[in-house]
C-alpha cells in the first residue's frame, strides 16, 4: 500500500492501525442485508444494488463514512431476501437440510467415522500441503489478492489482509456438530495429532503471509475469523483448548506474533474464557462483542497486549439489540459508550455483525451520522 495515494479517510485507518496519534476516530466496515438499505445509504435508486451489486455496495461504505476493510463481500447481501434468508439459495452444509453425510464417500454417522476419517484422509492431506508448500508463490498470490481487492475498492478504502492467516480449527462444519464434537471428546489424542497437522502447516503459510505484508507493504493488521463460542461460552472445555488447541493455535503464529502485524480476534458468543489466554498467546486486540452474552466491553478494553500496549478494538453498536430493537437515541448512546469506554488509541467504530433486514431506517442513519461525527471531532 503506498500511503501517498490514500484519501484523507483511508489515512486515518491507517494511522490507527499503526498507533500513531489521530483526532479523529475511524469507522470499519458494516454489511447491511437489506437491499433497499444499501441503495438508500448509497444514493441510488431502489433496484440498484440487485442490478449492479459491487458499485453499489461500494458506494454505500463511502457514505456510510467506512474507512477500513478487512473482509470485503459485495455480494453477500444477495443470499437474504427482505425477511432474510431464502431456504431455497443457500446450499447444503454438514448436518443441515440432509438426511445423511458424506465426506470423500465416507458416511460419517459416528464420532468412530470423523476420528477414522481425520486419520486416514485428513491428517496425510495436511501433511501433503506441508510437505508441497512454496512460501514464495503463496506470498505472491496474497499481494496479487489483496492489491486487486484494493483496487476494486479504490483509494476512499483502506484494504487490509483477512483470510490469509491460518490456524488450526474445529471440524464441524465438515462432520457435523454431533459426531465431531463426540469424536473430540472420546478421541483427543487423534483431535490433537489433526491440530498439529494444520498447525505445520500454518506456520509455514503465516511465514508467507509476513513476507507479503513486508514486501508489498499491506496494512499491519489481520483479524482472525473463527467462531468458537456460543452464547454460553466455548463450545467445549476451555481446559481441553488449553491442552489440545492453545499450543498449536500459538505455535503456528509465532512468525507474526513477533512481527510488527497486529492480530485481533473476531468475537462471535461469549468468549470471556478465551479473551486472557488470546492475549497471553500474543493477540493485540478484538472485534464483533456480543454484549449480550456476557462480553464485558469495558473490562476488554481496560486490558493491555501481552507488551503492555493499548489493544486494538473494532467496537460495533449491537445488530441483534440495539440496530434493530432500540430506538435512534439508543443507536447514539451506544456509540457514545463505546467511544468513552474504548481504547484512547486503536479504536474503529462499525456494527458488531452483518446487519439483518428489518433494522429501522432511523437506526442506520444514527450509525451513520455517529460515524462521521467520530472521525472530525473524536472524543472532542
Amino acid at each position: 500500500m503506498n500511503e501517498n495515494i490514500l484519501t484523507e479517510n483511508a489515512q486515518l485507518a491507517l494511522d490507527t492501525i499503526l498507533g500513531k496519534a489521530t483526532t479523529g476516530i475511524p469507522a470499519w466496515l458494516i454489511n447491511p442485508m437489506e437491499h433497499r438499505m444499501i441503495d438508500r445509504i448509497a444514493g441510488l435508486p431502489a433496484g440498484s444494488y440487485r442490478h449492479d451489486p459491487e458499485p453499489t455496495y461500494r458506494r454505500m461504505l463511502i457514505n456510510a463514512g467506512c474507512s477500513l476493510i478487512d473482509q470485503y463481500i459485495p455480494e453477500n447481501p444477495l443470499t437474504m431476501g427482505d425477511a432474510g434468508y431464502e431456504h431455497e439459495t443457500q446450499p447444503l452444509v454438514a448436518g443441515v437440510g440432509g438426511n445423511e453425510i458424506r465426506v470423500d464417500g465416507m458416511l460419517i454417522d459416528s464420532p468412530e467415522s470423523v476420528a477414522e476419517h481425520i486419520e486416514r484422509i485428513l491428517i496425510p492431506h495436511w501433511q501433503q500441503l506441508t510437505a508441497a508448500f512454496d512460501e514464495t508463490a503463496r506470498a505472491q498470490a496474497i499481494i496479487g489478492d489483496e492489491r486487486n481487492e484494493q483496487a476494486r475498492m479504490g483509494p476512499e478504502l483502506l484494504k487490509s489482509p483477512y483470510g490469509c492467516a491460518f490456524f488450526p480449527t474445529f471440524e464441524y462444519g465438515r462432520y457435523g456438530y454431533e459426531n465431531y464434537f463426540m469424536a473430540y471428546a472420546l478421541y483427543p489424542d487423534v483431535i490433537e495429532r489433526l491440530f498439529a497437522a494444520q498447525a505445520d502447516y500454518a506456520l509455514l503459510n503465516n511465514r508467507a503471509v509476513l513476507r507479503a505484508i513486508r514486501e508489498a507493504h499491506l496494512p499491519p493488521l489481520i483479524r482472525l475469523d473463527y467462531d468458537m463460542a456460543d452464547s454460553r461460552s466455548t463450545l467445549t472445555d476451555i481446559r481441553t483448548l488449553d491442552r489440545l488447541w492453545f499450543p498449536h493455535f500459538a505455535r503456528c503464529l509465532e512468525p507474526l506474533l513477533r512481527s510488527e502485524v497486529k492480530l485481533i480476534w473476531h468475537c462471535d458468543g461469549n468468549l470471556s474464557q478465551m479473551v486472557p489466554r488470546l492475549l497471553d498467546v500474543g493477540l493485540k486486540g478484538f472485534q464483533g462483542f456480543q454484549y449480550e452474552d456476557g462480553m464485558d466491553y469495558e473490562k476488554i478494553c481496560a486490558m493491555r497486549s501481552r507488551d503492555g500496549e493499548e489493544l486494538l478494538i473494532i467496537a460495533g453498536v449491537s445488530v441483534t439489540r440495539t440496530l434493530p430493537l432500540g430506538t435512534a437515541d439508543d443507536v447514539t448512546r451506544e456509540m457514545k459508550w463505546l467511544v468513552e469506554k474504548g481504547p484512547r488509541a486503536g479504536l474503529f467504530l462499525g456494527g458488531s455483525s452483518s446487519i439483518t433486514p428489518g433494522v429501522p431506517w432511523e437506526n442506520l442513519k444514527a450509525l451513520i451520522e455517529g460515524f462521521q461525527y467520530y472521525r472530525i471531532h473524536g472524543r472532542g
